[in-house]
């Protein structure tokens, strides 16, 4: 029992860290860092490329990588796109940082090269020295990771509540106004908060590398796990996060000794169990209703803001040309393409119909949800097994099971209606991966990673007949989505939308609206999975993964998060372009797609309306400055001697 205590606590201690970071970042700039697994990710990487690939000595390439390395990222990425959040809307900022979390990865494989053997040293010397105090087992990445939490603590306390340096951080927190107004450079300030930020992201990274491996998908994992923690400290209790990573950890460890390594109940129970912490946290939260988001900075900084900043971006209505270009482009593909690429864009088609959900949710309804692709999963899972299992027509099954997977989506919607929009991002998040885990992962859906059988209906089984039905059902849903704006019950959304307060004091019922939201939202989301699901020929609850839904989600708000054909847009582009790359550039470019989508969703601090609405903008000012320059030549001349 001791032995697994004592992992459980370097686990909960990696935890720590990376929940320490979390903490300091968001009460010091009210951002919350979804990047943070992607900053460990490039730290580690660049460790092990001085330490592994250039045989640099290894305290020198823990300093360079850990101590300068680290630091300088965060002032590069405060530089670029932290600086420009702290006033963003809830949503802005969630997406940048999930942009930014997309596209770092690929970037620093396209610079160091892409790993085929993840394994990777930790901060021991090689070979690792082993212990057995009291009969446990314990190695010397473990002690490392013990003392560089105790570190962190000490020096972080220290710092903090002790020195200048903390003092004007924590004046900071309270209001960037009255720290400016006192002679304290805000942006050095923030510019050293994540600058250390980073180099905690960088220890947590090397820290953790050698037992979830150094893969995108292992930092990503210990981002996640360390959320539960920030939960559960509410976003700003410092010692509380730190207490319960500790917690996590060894119930983590603990648990193992009572389940069987081999058996499949404990690969699913064993990685939920952070997130079960967090959902535990939050519904707590809720029902105490102290889960709201505090404003960032003071009531002066709210006083000084400019006027409509951090508010979202007002969204222009598109005519009807547009759009009706754009599906008549879409619906010449398959009958130009060769079948392969109409193979491709029937993906993107089907793709389209679940990011259309997120339209109806995030862009009409302003709620931040993450678990889109769960909605899809459930869908697409539920209606390939009517069809195989028990012989269901295909197009039959994915519109039953749209409409029974509709109830998860109001419950969802009813648990998450007193909650502020991080908190609502974190419970959908959590959501989507304890189903990634409990669900998707059953041996009756996941069949060792083949999924179920999905087959086509007869008179749609090549690629071009199945590309425009997609197409058809994509159109009859986006023609809903466009009506529901214009009826009473759309007007209400909106208004909950721009302000909960002021609808109430109207009459309108907050918990209606946003139930219906949840359900429709729900329903498409089901239908766009049982579209997928056709797509492949195959449910495959590996292409519904929670962290590939974030990826959905930026590319759908680089487009625009509001308009209809945004959504065929961003749902073509993501399943085409890759393929592109691929086909006709050389493999170590594959994930330039990748990359762009990601510095796509960073733009958003810039440009928080997307790009259809940003070019509609400029073509609007082009337009008024040829007409301005044009008015003057018409304008007739005065007669020379004339009075005017």
């Amino acid at each position: 029992m001791l032995s697994y205590v004592v992992a459980g606590l370097a686990l909960g201690a990696v935890y720590a860290i990376a929940a320490a970071s979390l903490v300091v970042t968001h009460v010091s700039s009210g951002v919350f860092n979804f990047a943070f697994g992607a900053m460990a990710f490039a730290v580690a990487r660049f460790y092990y490329f001085l330490y592994i690939e250039q045989g640099w000595p290894l305290p020198l390439a823990a300093f360079v990588a850990i101590g300068l390395f680290g630091p300088a990222l965060g002032v590069l990425l405060y530089a670029v796109l932290f600086r420009h959040l702290r006033l963003r809307s809830p949503l802005v900022k969630i997406v940048a940082t999930i942009g930014l979390s997309v596209a770092l990865p690929p970037l620093v494989n396209l610079v160091l090269g892409q790993l085929v053997n993840v394994t990777a040293p930790g901060l021991a010397p090689q070979p690792v020295a082993v212990y057995r105090p009291f009969g446990a087992v314990v190695d010397m990445n473990q002690l490392i990771t013990y003392a560089g939490l105790a570190v962190v603590l000490i020096v972080g306390t220290v710092l903090l509540r002790y020195t200048d340096l903390g003092l004007k951080v924590r004046a900071l927190v309270d209001s960037e106004a009255l720290t400016a107004m006192s002679g304290v450079s805000p942006a050095r300030v923030s510019v050293g908060v994540w600058a250390f930020s980073a180099l905690l992201a960088g220890l947590a990274g090397v820290l953790v590398a050698p037992t979830a491996g150094l893969s995108v998908d292992g930092m990503t994992f210990l981002m996640a796990a360390a959320f539960a923690a920030v939960v559960a400290a509410r976003l700003r209790s410092l010692p509380t996060a730190v207490a319960v990573a500790l917690a996590m950890g060894i119930v983590t460890s603990v648990i193992q000794r009572y389940l069987d390594p081999q058996s499949a109940l404990a690969a699913q129970i064993v990685p939920s169990v952070p997130f079960l912490f967090m959902l535990v946290f939050l519904l707590a939260h809720a029902v105490r209703g102290r889960a709201g988001d505090a404003p960032a900075g003071g009531v002066l900084d709210r006083a000084v803001r400019a006027e409509n900043a951090g508010a979202p971006a007002a969204m222009t209505r598109s005519g009807y040309l547009a759009p009706l270009a754009v599906l008549a482009v879409v619906a010449c593909l398959p009958l130009i393409l060769d079948d392969f690429w109409t193979g491709q864009t029937a993906t993107g088609i089907a793709l389209a119909t679940t990011l259309l959900s997120c339209t109806l949710v995030t862009g009409e309804g302003g709620m931040i949800w993450l678990c889109q692709i769960t909605f899809a999963g459930f869908g697409a899972l539920l209606a390939a097994d009517l069809t195989t299992n028990s012989g269901w027509p295909p197009l039959a099954a994915v519109l039953v099971s749209a409409v029974c997977v509709v109830p998860i989506g109001v419950v969802l919607g009813l648990l998450t209606i007193r909650l502020g929009n991080l908190y609502v991002a974190l419970v959908t998040l959590t959501f989507g991966l304890l189903a990634q885990n409990l669900v998707f992962m059953r041996d009756r859906f996941y069949n060792s990673g083949q999924g179920i059988y999905m087959p086509r209906p007869e008179w749609a089984l090549d690629n071009r007949t199945f590309a425009l039905l997609a197409l058809a059902v994509f159109a009859v849903l986006g023609l809903f989505v466009v009506n529901l704006r214009r009826s009473t019950a759309g007007l209400a959304v909106t208004a909950v939308r721009w302000s909960e307060t002021g609808s109430r004091t109207l009459g309108l019922g907050i918990v209606p609206v946003k139930v219906l939201v949840s359900a429709v939202a729900t329903f498409v989301a089901a239908v766009g999975g049982g579209l997928l699901a056709l797509a492949y020929q195959s449910a495959l609850p590996d292409s519904f993964n929670p962290f590939t839904g974030l990826v959905w989600l930026a590319v759908l708000v680089t487009v625009g998060a509001r308009p209809v054909v945004g959504a065929l847009v961003a749902g073509v582009a993501f399943a085409v372009l890759p393929s592109v790359f691929q086909t006709y550039l050389p493999t170590r470019w594959a994930e330039i797609p990748v990359i762009l989508f990601g510095f796509g969703a960073v733009m958003l601090a810039r440009n928080p309306e997307g790009i259809i609405a940003m070019h509609a903008r400029q073509l609007r000012e082009l337009s008024r400055w040829r007409q301005g320059r044009r008015a003057p030549a018409e304008e007739p001349s005065t007669p020379q001697g004339e009075l005017v």
